[in-house]
């Protein structure tokens, strides 16, 4: 698969691109040399993704980083357009 695919089967994104972890959190499986990135993010709804945060793994997601991830997209559905960024990158 390639990242155009990320687009197209969005919810159905499965290994070795994306693993579902716990509670509505996944991750995104990224692997650049020997490093193993991965985003963790949530689904709100049909149209957004809430990107929480990024880790670099060493073994299994730790169950600290799933609950940061939880955190944080509990602070955005409580008030989306106080957690939402609206500038330039």
């Amino acid at each position: 698969m390639q990242c155009q695919d990320c687009t197209i089967f969005g919810h159905d994104l499965r290994r070795p691109i994306a693993d579902y972890l716990e509670d509505g959190i996944y991750e995104l499986r990224i692997k650049h040399r020997r490093l193993h990135y991965r985003i963790l993010y949530s689904f709100v709804g049909q149209q957004i993704v809430l990107l929480t945060h990024g880790i670099i793994k060493e073994q299994r997601i730790p169950p600290k980083e799933i609950q940061l991830a939880r955190e944080r997209r509990e602070k955005w559905q409580t008030n989306p357009k106080l957690h939402t960024y609206e500038g330039d990158l």
